[in-house]
């Protein structure tokens, strides 16, 4: 039964041009003052958010991007602010990337978050898919091995930190602690001061590939799972691989059971008229990640075309009209979506929580529209 409803921002400035015309996602480039309108932005959400009960507003962990369209770098930190701004909303990380931090640092700052809000900011891991970032701040990402493997050793050494009163920890990227001389003793353990507020600490994590070892790997530290991006009923497959790590690991649980299930949405009177509203949204969230791998493998025709103005037909890339038959994305009137909502409650009964989302690229106020909308007319009336 869903319970829960929130909402993920990952960053993006008022881009002005948007959809397959407009300026090329490469090419864009956004001064000082523009990027740092996102921290407006976010204020506005959240207070917007907060007042119409939503439980969670999600944020991405971003870095270098000045074509505008991820610019949070530190969502811990901005985690901290909204709630100074609000009473009621949770903000979620989603996710803070390991292999970008030294794991003691990302305990300890998520530690304090957690003492500073009273448990408000939600804790959240992921791998990383950028290479600009990732490989720029020290982690692997070209490398998908180590990448798995320092970020499988960083939570292990994460939840040691918050779970232990000391703890030490000897793999094949740290030695926690290095055993040196300290005051008169050599060093053997280390304490996280502080640890977390909340014991046990509330983790999610993004699941893409949905792996045997990655699923059981979650269910060993208790990590949920987020299936975004609007794949949430792509996915199915996912999802009853998640529900079999549960019973591998001797847990009983439903369909969708530590699921968080992310739908990309625009509310209009028509179907028609949502998808010509969120049309140069959706392209413009193609044009963005698309070359990535989040619409499919690409070839190289496929990306140089996307490269382009007027490119995404020649792509050949799904258009939103069959994001929409597939489900996932949802354009059109409330009702319809409340509706799609308790049939994907009546699917996967273990869901308690949905994501709904507006695509990269949409504007602030678009975005305020819809997440009032959503509140009054899908939010309450689902059963």
């Amino acid at each position: 039964m869903i319970k829960r409803y929130s909402s993920l921002y990952a960053g993006h400035v008022d881009l002005g041009d948007m959809g397959q015309d407009a300026t090329p996602a490469n090419e864009r480039r956004y001064d000082d003052e523009h990027l740092a309108s996102i921290f407006g932005k976010t204020e506005a959400l959240a207070k917007c958010m907060d007042g119409l009960g939503y439980d969670k507003l999600w944020f991405a962990e971003h870095h270098f991007q000045h074509e505008g369209y991820e610019v949070i770098p530190n969502i811990l930190m901005l985690g901290v602010h909204l709630s100074h701004l609000t009473k009621n909303l949770r903000f979620g990380c989603g996710f803070n990337i390991c292999p970008m931090w030294h794991p003691l640092r990302l305990a300890e700052d998520y530690a304090v978050t957690d003492h500073l809000t009273k448990g408000r900011v939600v804790f959240g891991v992921g791998r990383g898919y950028h290479t600009r970032e990732v490989e720029s701040l020290g982690g692997p990402m070209l490398d998908k091995d180590a990448n798995r493997e320092i970020f499988e050793e960083q939570v292990e050494i994460l939840f040691k930190a918050f779970n232990n009163k000391s703890f030490s920890h000897q793999g094949k990227y740290y030695t926690l602690p290095p055993e040196v001389p300290y005051r008169g003793y050599t060093l053997k353990e280390l304490t996280l001061v502080p640890r977390p507020l909340n014991l046990p600490v509330e983790c999610w994590q993004p699941i893409v590939s949905a792996t045997d070892r990655g699923l059981d790997f979650m269910l060993k530290y208790g990590i949920k799972g987020v299936i975004g991006g609007g794949s949430a009923l792509l996915a199915e497959k996912s999802i009853h691989a998640f529900q079999a790590a549960h019973e591998r690991a001797g847990v009983e649980s439903d369909l969708g059971t530590n699921l968080c299930f992310g739908i990309s949405y625009h509310l209009a009177p028509t179907r028609e008229q949502g998808i010509a509203e969120a049309k140069p949204y959706y392209e413009e969230h193609a044009k963005m990640f698309a070359p990535l791998g989040f619409l499919g493998k690409l070839e190289k025709d496929q990306i140089e075309a996307l490269a382009q103005r007027g490119g995404f037909d020649k792509a050949r890339l799904p258009t939103l009209e069959d994001a929409c038959e597939n489900g996932s994305w949802y354009c059109g009137p409330p009702e319809g979506f409340v509706e799609f909502l308790q049939e994907l409650g009546e699917k996967f009964p273990g869901l308690e929580e949905v994501n709904v989302q507006s695509s990269m690229g949409t504007p602030e106020a678009v975005m305020l529209e819809q997440l009032e909308w959503f509140a009054k007319d899908v939010m309450s009336k689902v059963a």
